[in-house]
Protein backbone atom coordinates (compact mmCIF):
# COMPACT_ATOMS: atom_id res chain seq x y z
CA UNK A 1 0.00 0.00 0.00
CA UNK A 2 1.19 3.52 -0.70
CA UNK A 3 2.18 4.64 2.79
CA UNK A 4 0.62 8.03 2.18
CA UNK A 5 -2.70 6.61 1.01
CA UNK A 6 -5.96 7.56 2.76
CA UNK A 7 -4.35 10.32 4.82
CA UNK A 8 -5.96 13.25 3.03
CA UNK A 9 -8.79 13.63 5.53
CA UNK A 10 -6.91 12.67 8.69
CA UNK A 11 -6.97 15.12 11.57
CA UNK A 12 -3.84 14.70 13.67
CA UNK A 13 -3.02 14.49 17.33
CA UNK A 14 0.77 14.85 17.16
CA UNK A 15 2.92 12.95 19.64
CA UNK A 16 6.09 14.93 20.41
CA UNK A 17 6.23 14.61 24.19
CA UNK A 18 9.50 16.04 25.48
CA UNK A 19 10.69 16.95 21.99
CA UNK A 20 8.34 19.55 20.44
CA UNK A 21 10.50 22.24 18.84
CA UNK A 22 11.78 23.55 15.49
CA UNK A 23 14.79 21.19 15.26
CA UNK A 24 13.87 18.34 17.60
CA UNK A 25 10.53 17.42 15.98
CA UNK A 26 10.86 17.89 12.23
CA UNK A 27 7.75 15.87 11.35
CA UNK A 28 5.60 17.66 13.89
CA UNK A 29 6.90 21.07 12.83
CA UNK A 30 6.29 20.41 9.13
CA UNK A 31 2.76 19.16 9.78
CA UNK A 32 2.01 22.37 11.68
CA UNK A 33 3.52 24.49 8.87
CA UNK A 34 2.04 22.75 5.82
CA UNK A 35 -1.08 20.99 7.16
CA UNK A 36 -2.24 23.45 9.85
CA UNK A 37 -5.95 22.86 9.28
CA UNK A 38 -5.42 19.15 9.98
CA UNK A 39 -3.54 19.43 13.29
CA UNK A 40 -5.92 19.13 16.24
CA UNK A 41 -3.37 19.25 19.08
CA UNK A 42 0.21 18.39 20.05
CA UNK A 43 1.14 16.26 23.06
CA UNK A 44 4.16 17.65 24.94
CA UNK A 45 3.88 17.98 28.70
CA UNK A 46 6.79 20.47 28.80
CA UNK A 47 4.79 23.04 26.85
CA UNK A 48 1.26 22.11 27.94
CA UNK A 49 -1.05 25.11 28.04
CA UNK A 50 0.79 26.91 25.25
CA UNK A 51 -0.12 27.11 21.59
CA UNK A 52 2.01 25.82 18.74
CA UNK A 53 2.74 29.47 17.85
CA UNK A 54 4.16 29.99 21.34
CA UNK A 55 6.59 27.11 20.79
CA UNK A 56 7.44 27.39 17.08
CA UNK A 57 6.74 31.02 16.27
CA UNK A 58 4.06 30.03 13.74
CA UNK A 59 1.07 27.73 13.46
CA UNK A 60 -1.72 29.62 15.18
CA UNK A 61 -3.69 28.70 18.27
CA UNK A 62 -3.53 24.91 18.01
CA UNK A 63 -3.14 23.72 21.61
CA UNK A 64 -0.22 21.87 23.16
CA UNK A 65 -1.58 19.41 25.74
CA UNK A 66 -0.17 17.15 28.43
CA UNK A 67 -2.23 13.99 27.99
CA UNK A 68 -4.06 11.73 25.56
CA UNK A 69 -7.37 12.63 27.20
CA UNK A 70 -6.86 16.34 26.51
CA UNK A 71 -5.76 15.54 22.97
CA UNK A 72 -8.80 13.37 22.25
CA UNK A 73 -11.03 16.26 23.30
CA UNK A 74 -9.72 18.21 20.30
CA UNK A 75 -11.33 15.70 17.91
CA UNK A 76 -8.41 14.00 16.11
CA UNK A 77 -8.82 10.95 13.88
CA UNK A 78 -5.17 9.83 13.87
CA UNK A 79 -2.08 9.91 16.06
CA UNK A 80 1.02 11.18 14.23
CA UNK A 81 4.45 10.28 15.58
CA UNK A 82 6.09 13.70 15.46
CA UNK A 83 9.81 12.90 15.70
CA UNK A 84 12.35 10.74 13.89
CA UNK A 85 14.78 9.62 16.61
CA UNK A 86 18.23 8.25 15.86
CA UNK A 87 17.76 4.52 15.29
CA UNK A 88 14.12 4.95 14.30
CA UNK A 89 12.56 2.97 17.16
CA UNK A 90 9.41 3.93 19.06
CA UNK A 91 10.51 5.46 22.39
CA UNK A 92 9.36 3.01 25.05
CA UNK A 93 7.87 5.81 27.15
CA UNK A 94 5.47 6.52 24.27
CA UNK A 95 4.11 2.99 23.92
CA UNK A 96 1.30 3.53 26.42
CA UNK A 97 0.20 6.68 24.59
CA UNK A 98 0.07 4.73 21.32
CA UNK A 99 -1.94 1.97 23.03
CA UNK A 100 -4.44 4.49 24.36
CA UNK A 101 -5.01 6.18 21.01
CA UNK A 102 -5.36 2.91 19.09
CA UNK A 103 -7.84 1.73 21.74
CA UNK A 104 -9.78 4.95 21.16
CA UNK A 105 -10.04 4.05 17.45
CA UNK A 106 -7.50 6.58 16.15
CA UNK A 107 -5.39 5.57 13.17
CA UNK A 108 -1.63 5.62 13.68
CA UNK A 109 0.73 7.42 11.28
CA UNK A 110 4.45 6.80 11.78
CA UNK A 111 7.62 7.70 9.94
CA UNK A 112 9.84 5.60 12.18
CA UNK A 113 12.27 3.10 10.70
CA UNK A 114 10.64 0.42 12.87
CA UNK A 115 7.33 -0.45 11.23
CA UNK A 116 4.66 -0.19 13.89
CA UNK A 117 2.27 -2.16 11.72
CA UNK A 118 4.55 -5.17 12.31
CA UNK A 119 4.40 -4.80 16.10
CA UNK A 120 2.15 -7.68 17.26
CA UNK A 121 0.59 -5.83 20.17
CA UNK A 122 -0.11 -2.62 18.24
CA UNK A 123 -1.39 -4.52 15.19
CA UNK A 124 -3.78 -6.47 17.43
CA UNK A 125 -5.09 -3.28 19.05
CA UNK A 126 -5.62 -1.70 15.65
CA UNK A 127 -7.64 -4.70 14.45
CA UNK A 128 -9.73 -4.77 17.62
CA UNK A 129 -10.66 -1.10 17.43
CA UNK A 130 -10.98 -0.59 13.66
CA UNK A 131 -7.83 1.52 13.33
CA UNK A 132 -5.26 1.53 10.54
CA UNK A 133 -1.49 1.81 10.99
CA UNK A 134 0.30 3.77 8.25
CA UNK A 135 4.08 3.26 8.15
CA UNK A 136 5.31 6.11 5.95
CA UNK A 137 8.76 4.56 5.52
CA UNK A 138 7.42 1.26 4.15
CA UNK A 139 8.90 1.06 0.65
CA UNK A 140 7.30 -0.28 -2.54
CA UNK A 141 8.30 -3.65 -3.91
CA UNK A 142 10.22 -4.09 -7.15
CA UNK A 143 12.39 -0.98 -7.08
CA UNK A 144 14.94 -1.02 -9.93
CA UNK A 145 18.62 -0.20 -10.12
CA UNK A 146 18.98 3.26 -11.66
CA UNK A 147 19.90 3.37 -15.35
CA UNK A 148 19.77 7.10 -16.07
CA UNK A 149 16.15 7.23 -17.22
CA UNK A 150 15.55 10.46 -15.29
CA UNK A 151 17.64 12.32 -17.89
CA UNK A 152 15.02 11.52 -20.53
CA UNK A 153 12.36 13.70 -18.91
CA UNK A 154 11.48 17.01 -20.49
CA UNK A 155 10.96 18.59 -17.07
CA UNK A 156 13.71 20.60 -15.40
CA UNK A 157 14.92 18.45 -12.51
CA UNK A 158 15.94 20.31 -9.35
CA UNK A 159 17.42 18.67 -6.25
CA UNK A 160 17.75 20.39 -2.88
CA UNK A 161 21.10 19.48 -1.32
CA UNK A 162 22.68 20.54 1.94
CA UNK A 163 25.79 21.21 3.97
CA UNK A 164 24.17 19.11 6.72
CA UNK A 165 21.05 17.13 7.56
CA UNK A 166 18.06 18.85 9.17
CA UNK A 167 18.65 22.17 7.39
CA UNK A 168 15.30 22.57 5.60
CA UNK A 169 15.76 20.85 2.25
CA UNK A 170 12.12 19.75 2.12
CA UNK A 171 10.93 23.13 3.35
CA UNK A 172 13.01 24.97 0.74
CA UNK A 173 11.57 22.74 -1.98
CA UNK A 174 7.99 23.35 -0.89
CA UNK A 175 8.53 27.12 -0.63
CA UNK A 176 10.14 27.17 -4.09
CA UNK A 177 7.20 25.20 -5.46
CA UNK A 178 4.81 27.82 -4.12
CA UNK A 179 6.82 30.60 -5.77
CA UNK A 180 6.97 28.76 -9.10
CA UNK A 181 3.26 27.99 -9.05
CA UNK A 182 2.58 31.68 -8.43
CA UNK A 183 4.34 32.25 -11.77
CA UNK A 184 2.12 29.75 -13.54
CA UNK A 185 4.64 26.89 -13.64
CA UNK A 186 3.42 23.30 -13.31
CA UNK A 187 5.51 21.66 -10.57
CA UNK A 188 5.86 18.04 -9.52
CA UNK A 189 7.25 17.44 -6.03
CA UNK A 190 9.05 14.14 -5.42
CA UNK A 191 8.84 13.33 -1.72
CA UNK A 192 11.78 11.23 -0.50
CA UNK A 193 11.30 11.29 3.28
CA UNK A 194 8.55 10.44 5.73
CA UNK A 195 7.58 14.08 6.31
CA UNK A 196 7.44 14.88 2.61
CA UNK A 197 5.24 11.83 2.09
CA UNK A 198 2.98 13.03 4.90
CA UNK A 199 2.58 16.44 3.26
CA UNK A 200 2.28 15.22 -0.34
CA UNK A 201 0.38 11.97 0.20
CA UNK A 202 2.81 9.93 -1.92
CA UNK A 203 6.51 9.22 -2.31
CA UNK A 204 9.24 6.84 -1.15
CA UNK A 205 11.36 7.21 1.98
CA UNK A 206 14.70 6.56 0.32
CA UNK A 207 16.57 6.18 3.60
CA UNK A 208 14.61 2.96 4.13
CA UNK A 209 15.57 1.55 0.71
CA UNK A 210 18.36 -1.02 0.32
CA UNK A 211 21.52 0.75 -0.80
CA UNK A 212 21.64 -0.67 -4.34
CA UNK A 213 18.14 0.65 -5.07
CA UNK A 214 18.25 4.18 -3.60
CA UNK A 215 19.11 5.74 -6.95
CA UNK A 216 16.49 3.57 -8.65
CA UNK A 217 13.85 4.75 -6.18
CA UNK A 218 14.81 8.37 -6.92
CA UNK A 219 14.61 7.68 -10.65
CA UNK A 220 11.09 6.23 -10.29
CA UNK A 221 9.97 9.26 -8.27
CA UNK A 222 11.29 11.69 -10.88
CA UNK A 223 9.58 9.83 -13.71
CA UNK A 224 6.24 10.02 -11.89
CA UNK A 225 6.63 13.64 -10.80
CA UNK A 226 7.57 14.65 -14.35
CA UNK A 227 4.12 13.58 -15.50
CA UNK A 228 2.68 16.25 -13.22
CA UNK A 229 4.98 19.19 -13.89
CA UNK A 230 7.34 21.07 -16.15
CA UNK A 231 9.67 21.40 -13.16
CA UNK A 232 10.37 18.50 -10.79
CA UNK A 233 11.55 19.42 -7.31
CA UNK A 234 13.22 16.48 -5.59
CA UNK A 235 13.30 16.57 -1.79
CA UNK A 236 16.90 16.17 -0.68
CA UNK A 237 18.17 14.04 2.20
CA UNK A 238 21.34 14.08 4.28
CA UNK A 239 24.57 15.63 3.08
CA UNK A 240 27.62 14.46 1.19
CA UNK A 241 29.80 15.39 4.17
CA UNK A 242 27.61 13.78 6.84
CA UNK A 243 29.33 10.67 8.26
CA UNK A 244 26.00 8.94 8.86
CA UNK A 245 23.80 9.97 5.97
CA UNK A 246 26.00 10.65 2.94
CA UNK A 247 24.99 7.45 1.16
CA UNK A 248 21.38 8.47 0.68
CA UNK A 249 22.49 11.87 -0.65
CA UNK A 250 24.66 10.33 -3.34
CA UNK A 251 21.92 7.89 -4.31
CA UNK A 252 19.48 10.75 -4.77
CA UNK A 253 21.96 12.67 -6.90
CA UNK A 254 22.68 9.77 -9.23
CA UNK A 255 19.04 8.69 -9.44
CA UNK A 256 17.42 12.08 -10.05
CA UNK A 257 20.21 13.43 -12.30
CA UNK A 258 19.35 17.03 -11.48
CA UNK A 259 19.79 19.81 -14.01
CA UNK A 260 20.07 22.28 -11.13
CA UNK A 261 20.64 22.14 -7.39
CA UNK A 262 19.65 24.43 -4.53
CA UNK A 263 22.18 24.35 -1.69
CA UNK A 264 20.59 24.54 1.77
CA UNK A 265 22.63 25.73 4.73
CA UNK A 266 22.03 26.56 8.43
CA UNK A 267 23.41 30.07 8.83
CA UNK A 268 24.22 29.76 12.55
CA UNK A 269 25.65 26.22 12.57
CA UNK A 270 29.34 25.37 12.32
CA UNK A 271 29.35 21.61 13.08
CA UNK A 272 27.36 18.63 11.83
CA UNK A 273 24.07 18.62 13.76
CA UNK A 274 22.99 16.07 16.33
CA UNK A 275 21.10 16.69 19.55
CA UNK A 276 23.56 14.50 21.46
CA UNK A 277 26.61 16.15 19.87
CA UNK A 278 27.72 12.91 18.20
CA UNK A 279 29.17 14.73 15.19
CA UNK A 280 30.77 17.74 16.83
CA UNK A 281 34.08 16.49 15.43
CA UNK A 282 32.92 17.24 11.86
CA UNK A 283 32.94 20.91 10.75
CA UNK A 284 30.48 22.05 8.12
CA UNK A 285 32.05 22.82 4.74
CA UNK A 286 32.02 26.42 3.59
CA UNK A 287 29.39 27.30 1.02
CA UNK A 288 31.95 27.58 -1.76
CA UNK A 289 33.45 24.19 -0.80
CA UNK A 290 30.00 22.60 -0.82
CA UNK A 291 29.13 24.07 -4.22
CA UNK A 292 32.33 22.63 -5.67
CA UNK A 293 31.75 19.27 -4.01
CA UNK A 294 28.19 18.81 -5.30
CA UNK A 295 28.98 20.02 -8.80
CA UNK A 296 32.13 17.89 -8.95
CA UNK A 297 30.30 14.71 -7.92
CA UNK A 298 27.64 15.27 -10.59
CA UNK A 299 30.04 16.14 -13.41
CA UNK A 300 30.88 12.58 -14.61
CA UNK A 301 27.25 11.41 -14.86
CA UNK A 302 25.15 14.52 -15.58
CA UNK A 303 26.70 17.99 -15.23
CA UNK A 304 24.62 20.08 -12.86
CA UNK A 305 25.02 23.53 -11.32
CA UNK A 306 24.14 24.86 -7.91
CA UNK A 307 22.01 27.85 -8.92
CA UNK A 308 21.02 29.30 -5.56
CA UNK A 309 21.48 29.18 -1.79
CA UNK A 310 18.62 28.58 0.66
CA UNK A 311 19.68 29.66 4.13
CA UNK A 312 18.00 28.66 7.37
CA UNK A 313 18.30 31.81 9.50
CA UNK A 314 15.76 30.88 12.18
CA UNK A 315 18.20 31.52 15.04
CA UNK A 316 19.31 34.94 13.77
CA UNK A 317 17.77 38.38 14.10
CA UNK A 318 16.38 39.88 10.90
CA UNK A 319 19.46 42.08 10.56
CA UNK A 320 21.69 39.05 11.16
CA UNK A 321 19.75 37.05 8.60
CA UNK A 322 20.12 39.71 5.93
CA UNK A 323 23.85 39.94 6.62
CA UNK A 324 24.17 36.13 6.35
CA UNK A 325 22.40 36.26 3.00
CA UNK A 326 24.68 39.02 1.74
CA UNK A 327 27.73 37.09 2.92
CA UNK A 328 26.55 33.93 1.13
CA UNK A 329 26.07 35.86 -2.09
CA UNK A 330 29.51 37.44 -1.86
CA UNK A 331 31.15 34.06 -1.21
CA UNK A 332 29.40 32.09 -3.96
CA UNK A 333 28.25 34.67 -6.50
CA UNK A 334 24.82 33.01 -6.36
CA UNK A 335 21.41 34.38 -5.34
CA UNK A 336 20.61 33.57 -1.72
CA UNK A 337 17.61 33.92 0.57
CA UNK A 338 15.86 32.37 3.52
CA UNK A 339 12.81 31.01 1.65
CA UNK A 340 10.67 30.84 4.79
CA UNK A 341 11.58 34.22 6.20
CA UNK A 342 11.90 36.27 3.02
CA UNK A 343 10.22 34.15 0.34
CA UNK A 344 11.64 31.99 -2.44
CA UNK A 345 11.14 34.43 -5.34
CA UNK A 346 14.85 34.84 -6.09
CA UNK A 347 15.37 31.09 -6.27
CA UNK A 348 12.24 30.63 -8.39
CA UNK A 349 13.45 33.25 -10.85
CA UNK A 350 16.81 31.49 -11.15
CA UNK A 351 15.04 28.20 -11.88
CA UNK A 352 12.80 29.90 -14.43
CA UNK A 353 15.94 31.10 -16.20
CA UNK A 354 17.48 27.62 -16.00
CA UNK A 355 14.34 26.10 -17.46
CA UNK A 356 14.35 28.63 -20.30
CA UNK A 357 17.98 27.82 -21.10
CA UNK A 358 17.27 24.10 -21.06
CA UNK A 359 14.28 24.45 -23.38
CA UNK A 360 16.35 26.54 -25.77
CA UNK A 361 19.16 23.97 -25.73
CA UNK A 362 16.75 21.08 -26.39
CA UNK A 363 15.16 23.00 -29.28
Amino acid sequence: MNPGANLGEARYLILADGHFGPESSKTATSAVRYLPERVAAVIDARHAGKTVRDVLGFGGDTPVVASVEEGLAAGPTALLIGIAPVGGELPEVWREIVRQTLSAGLDLVSGLHAFLGDDPELARLARQHGATIHDLRRTPAGLPVATGRAASTAALRVLTVGTDCNVGKMTAGLEIRHALQARGVRVGFAATGQTGILVEGWGTAVDAVKADFIAGAAEELVLRAAREGDVVLVEGQGSLTHPGYSGVTLGLMHGSLPDAMILCHPASRTRIFNEQGLYDWVPLPSLSEAVGLYEGIMRPVHPSRVVGIALNTRELTEAGAREAIATAERETGLPATDPVRFGADRLAEELMAARGSRLAARA
